[in-house]
């Protein structure tokens, strides 16, 4: 038996790094799973979760990470919190570098998923906290009866701009494009809003405000026509950046640094694995990341008993 701190360790608390650790708790591999906030990743701060088979009436994000946490426990997957800070790959084990330690592993899954991807715009990082936000569950009560913004077109962008009119007075959705990317039933809902007034073919130049967002400056790309639109705040959906920069490229990736993978969620570096939105992939969605998990968890499996004796 090799001389290793686990079996398996998984980078990431979100659905595809829950799932795994529950298929490896299964599977009795010595498992950790490391993630640096807290578990369920973006699911946490998704208000109402819909599509996600066998809830009819829809799930919170928080309650279906909650359960899958649980679960992971309950078949014995030890959690720590902590910030992973690099890679060195084996052979004979990898090695992942913490502030404060190191941790060897036979075989490792990434899941360490993705972030929100900023505008970088004038007046964004400054603002960011003072109305600016990537969170509408997270501080969308905080603008009761206001008018704010949202910017962007995907399925993130129309869910939460329809949680946002729980509260907002009127919502301006700013898309860059002339028609939206996301679901054709979201699409549905949004254009049936009488509180959302939906600018085409608009990008964002521009937040004002001192201590906090007093507007937006837009310029429509087609027209040129620019507008200042007053506003309170600004919630950013514009896609997502994978968590991978503490890889330092040691890690197959796309252009954007999202992890090459097989079928089997297997990178080309052996006994490294991947899986959810970190994943260079089609579609990034619970339900995939839920399945991504399970299959890396046992290819992970498969690849101890082929490659160590257990």
């Amino acid at each position: 038996m090799p001389s290793w701190d686990y079996d398996l360790i998984i980078v990431g608390g979100g659905p595809a790094g829950l799932t795994a650790g529950i298929y490896a708790g299964r599977a009795r591999l010595k498992t950790l799973l490391l993630e640096r906030l807290i578990h369920g990743g973006q699911v946490m701060t998704t208000d109402l979760v819909e599509n996600y088979p066998g809830f009819p009436e829809g799930i919170s994000g928080f309650e279906l990470s909650d359960r899958m946490h649980k679960q992971a426990k309950r078949f014995g997957l030890e959690f720590q919190l902590a910030q992973v800070q690099g890679l060195e790959l084996g052979p004979p084990h990898h090695r992942l570098i913490l502030a404060d330690r190191q941790l060897t592993a036979g075989a490792i899954i990434i899941a360490s998923g993705a972030s929100y991807r900023r505008l970088g715009v004038p007046g964004e990082e400054d603002l960011t906290g003072k109305g600016v936000s990537y969170c509408a569950t997270c501080d969308g009560a905080l603008y009761r009866g206001h008018t704010i913004a949202v910017v962007g077109g995907g399925d993130t962008a129309l869910t939460d701009t329809l949680f946002l009119t729980r509260f907002a007075a009127k919502i301006h959705l700013i898309h860059r494009r002339d028609a939206f990317r996301g679901e054709k039933f979201l699409q549905e809902q949004i254009l049936a809003q009488e509180k959302v007034q939906i600018h085409w073919d608009t990008v964002v130049e521009k937040i004002q405000g001192t201590q906090a967002v007093e507007a937006l400056e837009t310029r429509n790309v087609k027209t040129g026509e620019r507008l200042t639109l007053p506003v309170t705040g600004v919630f950013i959906f514009v896609g997502i950046t994978p968590n991978t920069a503490w890889l330092k490229g040691r890690v197959p990736a796309d252009e954007w640094g999202f992890l090459f993978t097989d079928v089997n969620m297997a990178t080309s570096i052996p006994g490294i694995f991947a899986a959810g939105d970190v994943r260079s992939k089609l579609l990034r969605q619970i339900s995939t990341a839920v399945g991504d998990g399970a299959v890396a968890a046992f290819a992970a499996e498969n690849y101890l008993a082929d490659h160590y004796q257990r």
